[in-house]
């Protein structure tokens, strides 16, 4: 059984998303972002960036004591190995697979983050910022558009680890600013991936327990305050009020 501690961002979908394509008995522990709940001590045993998703992974194949693991990309590396689906077992595809991971991790996810928060979550809009963040985003988008225009899937010719990582990172286009008329191939991806059964149900257990979430509205003040508020790492900060 894997514990899913997991709440509804692009990073969260990653892992619901790949548990529901590969049917390895999980549970979910939402972890409320905008009340803090990242900041429980029992939360931060697992992950202590205080990030989610995390998992523990209560069945290891070891057979030994259960094995917590914090960061989307480390956890679908794991879990695709422990599954041993959505990853090739082959050297040459597993580094296609690798490398497109990574750049959703090291890439597109922070560079779309960050165009999505200074276009809807920042306190004052700062036009370098939003320009800056929507231009890389868009640079990324291409970067996509092109790897898709002579196959299928991000790795070649199966579905892999590499575009459940991209592929919530890639729905919200609107809120990074990106018009996805000029990206076609991303376009047909998106709509490829949407069509999953494992992805309906996981973006429909989304919604059941985020149903309040508005589509593409900022934080409130208080969740701002606890999103974003933070400084510095220490026994008496980062803790929700």
């Amino acid at each position: 059984m894997i514990d899913l501690h997991y709440w509804t961002t692009p990073n969260g979908h990653k892992i619901s998303i790949f548990l529901e394509e590969t049917g390895l008995p999980y549970r979910i522990l939402p972890v409320n972002i905008g009340r803090g709940e990242q900041f429980a001590p029992d939360f931060l045993a697992i992950a202590p960036n205080n990030r989610i998703p995390a998992i523990v992974d209560r069945a290891p194949a070891d057979g030994g004591p259960a094995i917590p693991l914090f960061e989307s990309g480390a956890i679908l590396l794991y879990l695709a190995e422990k599954a041993g689906q959505l990853i090739p077992a082959d050297p040459r595809g597993r580094a296609e697979v690798l490398q497109w991971l990574f750049w959703q991790v090291g890439g597109l996810g922070p560079m779309a983050g960050q165009a999505g928060h200074f276009a809807t979550a920042a306190p004052e809009k700062i036009p370098y910022a939003i320009d800056r963040y929507r231009k890389e985003t868009g640079r990324l988008f291409g970067v996509l558009d092109k790897r898709l225009a002579d196959r299928p899937w991000l790795a070649g010719e199966a579905y892999s680890v590499a575009d459940i990582a991209s592929y919530p990172w890639a729905v919200p286009y609107e809120r990074f600013g990106q018009d996805i008329e000029a990206f076609p191939n991303v376009k047909r991806w998106l709509e490829t991936i949407r069509a999953r059964p494992a992805v309906e149900r996981a973006y429909a257990l989304a919604e059941r327990i985020n149903p309040a979430a508005p589509a593409g509205a900022g934080p409130s003040d208080k969740e701002r305050r606890i999103l974003y508020g933070q400084a510095i790492d220490s026994p008496t900060h980062n803790r929700a009020g």
